[in-house]
C-alpha cells in the first residue's frame, strides 16, 4: 500500500494506477484495514482524485462513505487526506449528492464549530464566507448540524461585532428561534437567543 500511495505521487501514473482497477482495492482497505493502512488507502485516492477522469470512478466504486467515516475518526493525518480527497471528490457533480448523503455537512459544520474556538478559525471563517453556509444550516441542517451550527454562529459574535453584523443580515435570527423551540436540549443550551435578540434590537438603535 505503501508503495502504491508512492506511486500515484508520480503524475503519469495516476491514470494507470486507476486503470489498473486499483481503486476497489484501496477502498477495501479504508473500510475494514489497520489505521496505518487506512491513512495510506485515503492518501492514494486523494492522490488518484486529482485527474478529473478519476473522481467519477472513485465516487461510483463507494469511496466516500469511509472517507467521510475516516473524517470522523481517523488519525490526524488520516482526517487530513480524507478532506483532501473529499474534497477533490465533490469537484465531480456526481459525487456531490454522495457526500451529502454519507453526512458530510454535519462533520463539515462539526469542524467549522471546532475552528471557531481559535481566533485564526474566525477569521478564516469570516473570509471564506462561512457564515451564510452556517445560518443555512442552522435553519435547514439535522438536529446535529443546528446544535453545531449555532455553536459556531455564537463563537463569532461574541468575538466580533462585525461577525456578528453579517450574521444578522443573513437572517440568523428566524432559524435560530425556531431552533430553541423545536431542537434537542443541548441546541436550545447553544442557541443564546438573549444573546442575538439584544445584538439586533442594538443595531436597530444605532441606525
Amino acid at each position: 500500500m505503501l508503495l502504491l500511495h508512492f506511486l500515484s505521487n508520480i503524475y503519469n501514473n495516476k491514470t494507470a494506477i486507476a486503470n489498473a482497477n486499483a481503486v476497489e482495492p484501496l477502498i477495501h482497505v479504508l473500510e475494514t484495514g489497520s489505521p496505518v493502512a487506512k491513512e495510506n488507502s485515503a492518501a492514494t485516492l486523494f492522490s488518484l482524485s486529482v485527474i478529473e477522469v478519476n473522481r467519477a470512478r472513485i465516487g461510483r466504486f463507494g469511496s466516500i462513505q469511509p472517507l467521510v467515516d475516516l473524517l470522523g475518526n481517523g488519525t490526524p493525518r488520516g482526517k487530513k487526506d480524507a478532506t483532501s480527497a473529499l474534497f477533490n471528490l465533490s469537484l465531480f457533480h456526481e459525487n456531490k449528492a454522495r457526500i451529502v448523503q454519507a453526512g458530510m455537512v454535519d462533520k463539515a459544520v462539526v469542524l467549522l464549530a471546532n475552528l471557531a474556538t481559535i481566533p485564526e478559525g474566525r477569521t478564516a471563517n469570516a473570509q471564506e464566507g462561512g457564515i451564510p453556509r452556517l445560518v443555512e444550516v442552522v435553519e435547514l441542517g439535522s438536529a446535529r448540524g443546528k446544535e453545531h451550527a449555532a455553536a459556531a454562529l455564537l463563537y463569532l459574535c461574541t468575538c466580533s461585532s462585525k461577525s456578528c453584523s453579517v450574521v444578522l443580515q443573513e437572517g440568523a435570527v428566524p432559524p435560530l428561534v425556531a431552533s430553541s423551540r423545536s431542537g434537542t436540549p443541548r441546541a436550545k443550551e447553544k442557541v443564546h437567543l438573549s444573546y442575538f435578540r439584544n445584538q439586533r434590537h442594538g443595531n436597530a438603535e444605532s441606525d
